[in-house]
């Protein structure tokens, strides 16, 4: 993966970057409102395609509202305000001709507590491909299979896909809810503390899934937890006030961080 060091704008040193043919999501002096309240403040940083890049930092501190503003799901709070260019694959996504719909395929999301649909397994899977149209039920049959297979899903329910999708365990229900996504072949995945609902083994298989997925599309994760932020990911952004402090290789930002306000972080001496 070719890198680059790039200057802060903030004037607190330098930050690791990726050339632009590297990257899928470019973020551009990015600032972000609600009301008259600031979010996020001169973000700038590129998201290198087919790895796992994660968001860090205090409560508070802009991680979550950076991740929603990767598909626009601030559209639908008339109260936030934003300056700078979010590119996907070099397109301003809030460009006039850019369709939400089509950018939230592109872009998914995963939410902290499962959202599955009242409905079978089969079609909560199924549920984006008949928006889309245009699919045969055999074809409609092997792209559920193949997602519940990503997911990691598929050998637990495949003698029950009538069944409710709530009768799954959380856990289930999570990669449930990732093969709906996976279903409609998004190029990112965002995921906001997927993992945070649920119990330790649940989480395991979590990790693993995120780990796995990369192979096929890019992944964007918030986390308060800095081992998994460690153990899952190939690049971090430690945020903080909704400023990027230091951004780059997990291994490096952990163990050799260049700023003292990272170091402090990481090390648990501020909250």
């Amino acid at each position: 993966m070719s890198v680059l060091v790039q200057p802060r704008s903030t004037g607190s040193g330098p930050i690791i970057d990726f050339h632009r043919e590297a990257s899928c999501l470019e973020i551009e002096d990015l600032s972000l409102a609600y009301g008259d309240k600031p979010a996020l403040r001169g973000l700038t940083l590129r998201v290198p395609r087919h790895r796992v890049t994660a968001f860090i930092g205090p409560s508070g501190c802009g991680k979550s509202t950076l991740l929603r503003a990767l598909n626009r799901l601030h559209d639908l709070n008339e109260e936030v305000s934003h300056e700078g260019k979010v590119l996907l694959e070099g397109r301003d996504i809030h460009d006039p001709e850019v369709a939400v719909a089509e950018l939230r395929r592109r872009v998914g999301m995963v939410f902290q507590v499962p959202n599955p649909f009242p409905m079978s397994i089969y079609d909560n899977v199924a549920f984006g491909l008949r928006l889309l149209g245009g699919m045969r039920r055999r074809q409609m049959d092997d792209v559920v299979e193949w997602a519940l297979t990503s997911a990691a899903l598929w050998h637990e329910v495949k003698d029950r896909l009538r069944a409710s999708a709530w009768s799954l365990s959380g856990g289930q229900q999570q990669r449930l809810v990732i093969a709906r996504t996976l279903a409609v072949r998004p190029e990112v995945l965002l995921l906001d503390e997927p993992a945070s609902a649920l119990d330790p083994i649940s989480t395991l298989k979590i990790e693993e899934l995120i780990r796995n997925l990369k192979s096929q599309l890019t992944l964007v994760l918030v986390t308060h937890n800095m081992q998994q932020a460690a153990r899952v990911s190939d690049y971090t952004a430690f945020l903080q006030e909704g400023e990027l402090v230091e951004y780059g290789p997990t291994d490096t930002l952990f163990t050799n961080p260049r700023l003292r306000r990272t170091e402090n972080y990481i090390t648990g001496r501020m909250a």
